[in-house]
């Protein structure tokens, strides 16, 4: 039965007709369509082509230059004349269209069994009839004000058209009216169009200009009039339009920067989406053909299916592949600004497929892109970025990530989710020698790599800013002296009903070396948080920090991969992972995640640190100065590194014997460098010091005894410039250790430090 109740007869028996009738002219009454003779199979579906083809032949109408150096740089897109992207043969939409006739959602219009698609007929499902062409021709004056000059294109609810301002020098302008002028539906989406752009001004959204009125196509004057919104004209490329030069490899869209102008894409259509959800409506049908780069600028060209949050009436709209599936479930109740951010992700990824794998951007970058678009497009609406702002903000780091690896620039940006911290992964190597390394027995110790013990890295790692809108947030925004016991029981007393609370005593309590304790107070921490507790990243951190506390850098690894997972444009979990990967021995993975952070910002120094240590294990100690020597001045790890240069020239890099030790150039440069120090405050004279010159006297007596070492390295004053190089070393590294001494707590390191003083003192001269 049909809709209408009517049986459907023999001798139709088109796949796409339900209920139809034929009177013996061969053709289907409802849907229109040539009937098949009898037995003759449907020849398969072929894709329309007649669409994709006036979009190519008009995105070569435009011309492409090259973008700016500025990380959000955009290629130069120019316009040809409005008149040039007039459309000559108006045809249906790529794909049919929704019916929406009182809720109708067939698709209808669009090619069937290798027959072109109609621009009208009657709905296969309902019995509705369409229309689907343009009702304005070149010439016509509307609005007693705007000259068309011809149709530009079909959007989601009509054609849009090309105009000229008589009352404006002829300036160009958009109009666009409706397909159905018939249709409830649509057109109460179009003055749902209309007053969702007259309240909207922002830079990235098409702005209404007027709204006009014109008699309808075949109708007098009084019998119906159809309505039509006057907007800017937006010259430009589709984002579609911008795909295939993507995919052609054309011009600036084919260089090594596409990757990079995707991501500028994703921040400015947040940057409208972030506008219209503050303003209480979501867009809902997000797709290339909807968002416009004209000249270096972007903007949203269609608000036709935006709606308010909350409305649960009406069809909603939306393209085919771009649509969140809980709208697709349940289609306006499903509607939230995180349904147009699933919209954004499969934007971007569409851009993207035609930019990987040839270029795909060196390094961790392509990983972070795609763990971005990822969560952007997680089934799960609750798995994805809260808000548009959110997403933006990781988009911007991965854009910079992606720019830093590929130039070899930094391009730091201050996190708005971790705090900088003045600890630095490193246990030793950016350190002044501590006096136990002349009272362990060991007379040549090789130099400790400085790989912290996985327990001490909780308390180095960054440390996530407290959410501004959790309630315990003043209050831990509050400078404070007490240590971390004292915190704890202040903590307790606020009272405040809080996630941070719990989360910040979770800290202190790894602090204190209490992961029990630790434990407890992140259980609370998640039980305060409730359901949303799995997609929640703070949860993770911690219980990764935990998995630390308790040696289980494996289980640490899961937690900071699911923080990377969410925040992809962070330093914080690729520093964790960093780590994680450094400590198992991969190194391959601990220098991807390691150079994520230090080419994007060279203040972090225990990225730094990190690299230094996989090339003092391959043995290359210039390669390990050459990292810790980028650290800026402006960097708190400045003088760390410094000081590691120094332990690292003159180190032993290995028990080998003369084979671990420097050579000649690296031991003038370690003196050289080593009066430049900042240490014991400034002094030119101190305890560090002292023990730093030991060290390095230590190892420069080593190399002038090694048998191995060239004869003409060993004499002619290379180091010290004197004619006894060994004799010069010997009396100064005596006067060390003598001065050592005086540091001793204990008679024994008195003892052992005087017996070390007395066995490298000079032979006597006669």
């Amino acid at each position: 039965m049909t809709a209408k109740g009517r049986a459907r007869p023999p001798d139709c028996d088109r796949p796409d007709c339900e209920g139809c009738s034929a009177d013996g002219t061969g053709f289907c009454q409802v849907t229109g369509r040539r009937l098949r003779p009898p037995g003759q199979r449907a020849p398969a579906e072929s894709p329309p082509t007649a669409g994709t083809r006036r979009r190519i032949a008009t995105g070569l109408l435009f011309s492409v230059e090259p973008a700016g150096d500025g990380l959000l740089d955009l290629p130069f897109v120019r316009t040809p004349s409005p008149e040039a992207l007039v459309v000559t043969d108006p045809q249906m939409p790529l794909g049919g269209k929704t019916c929406g006739h009182e809720g109708c959602t067939a698709v209808v219009g669009r090619p069937h069994a290798g027959q072109p698609a109609l621009a009208t007929g009657y709905c296969p499902h309902c019995g509705h009839p369409f229309d689907f062409t343009p009702r304005l021709a070149a010439g016509d004056l509307v609005g007693e004000q705007y000259r068309v000059v011809g149709a530009l294109a079909n959007g989601g609810l009509g054609w849009v058209y090309l105009a000229h301002d008589t009352r404006l020098e002829n300036h160009p302008v958009a109009l666009k009216g409706l397909i159905h002028t018939g249709d409830p539906v649509a057109l109460h989406l179009a003055g749902e169009e209309r007053r969702s752009l007259t309240r909207l001004d922002h830079p990235g959204i098409v702005r209404i200009i007027n709204y006009v009125t014109h008699p309808a196509r075949g109708a007098a004057e009084d019998d119906g009039r159809t309505g039509y919104i006057v907007m800017e004209f937006v010259g430009g490329m589709q984002l579609s339009q911008v795909k295939d030069r993507m995919a052609g490899g054309d011009g600036p869209f084919g260089g090594p920067r596409v990757l990079e102008y995707v991501l500028t894409y994703g921040c400015r259509i947040l940057d409208a989406l972030d506008h219209l959800h503050r303003e209480g409506l979501v867009y809902c049908d997000l797709k290339p053909n909807n968002v416009m780069h004209h000249e270096d600028r972007v903007k949203l060209i269609d608000l036709g299916a935006v709606r308010r949050i909350g409305d649960r009436d009406g069809t909603v709209l939306g393209a085919r592949g771009f649509i969140a599936p809980e709208v697709v479930h349940h289609r306006a109740e499903g509607l939230s600004p995180r349904s147009d951010l699933f919209s954004v992700g499969m934007t971007l990824r569409a851009l993207s497929d035609e930019a990987f794998p040839g270029d795909r951007p060196p390094g961790l970058g392509g990983e972070s892109y795609e763990r971005a678009v990822a969560r952007a497009t997680a089934e799960d609406p609750r798995a994805r970025y809260a808000s548009a702002r959110d997403m933006a903000e990781q988009l911007r780091g991965v854009l910079r990530e992606i720019r830093a690896l590929r130039t070899e620039r930094e391009h730091p940006e201050p996190s708005a989710l971790f705090a900088p911290t003045a600890a630095l992964l490193d246990a030793s190597l950016g350190r002044v020698p501590p006096l136990e390394r002349w009272l362990g027995g060991e007379r040549r110790p090789v130099l400790d790599r400085g790989l912290p013990e996985p327990d001490r890295v909780p308390v180095i790692l960054p440390v996530p800013h407290p959410d501004p809108a959790d309630p315990g947030a003043p209050l831990l925004g509050q400078p404070t002296a007490s240590g971390p016991r004292r915190l704890i029981q202040q903590l307790y007393a606020s009272g405040r009903s809080s996630v941070e609370i719990p989360l910040r005593q979770c800290r202190a309590h790894l602090e204190l070396g209490e992961p029990d304790a630790a434990a407890e107070r992140l259980a609370a921490a998640r039980e305060a948080v409730g359901a949303p507790a799995p997609y929640d990243w703070r949860l993770s951190w911690h219980q990764g920090l935990l998995h630390l506390a308790r040696r289980e850098p494996a289980a640490a690894e899961r937690e900071f991969d699911r923080v990377y997972a969410d925040l992809p444009g962070e330093y914080a979990p690729k520093l964790a992972l960093g780590y994680c990967a450094e400590h198992r021995g991969d190194a391959a993975a601990a220098e991807r995640y390691y150079q994520a952070v230090w080419q994007r910002n060279r203040s972090q120094g225990s990225a730094a640190f990190g690299l230094a240590r996989l090339r003092l294990a391959a043995g290359d100690r210039r390669g390990a100065v050459q990292l810790l020597n980028g650290v800026p001045e402006v960097s708190r790890h400045h003088d760390a590194a410094r000081t590691a240069c120094v332990r690292i020239l003159a180190g032993r890099l290995c028990s080998d014997g003369a084979r671990s030790l420097p050579g000649a150039a690296d031991l003038t440069e370690a003196l050289v460098r080593l009066p430049r120090l900042y240490l014991d405050e400034g002094h030119r004279t101190g305890p560090a010091r002292d023990r730093l010159e030991a060290e390095l006297l230590d190892v420069a007596l080593d190399w002038i005894r090694a048998d191995s070492t060239p004869a003409a390295e060993r004499c002619g004053g290379t180091l010290f410039g004197t004619d006894d190089e060994e004799f010069t070393i010997r009396t100064r590294l005596e006067q060390k250790l003598r001065g050592l001494a005086q540091q001793a707590r204990t008679p024994d390191g008195l003892g052992a430090l005087v017996d070390l003083a007395n066995r490298v003192r000079p032979t006597t001269r006669v």
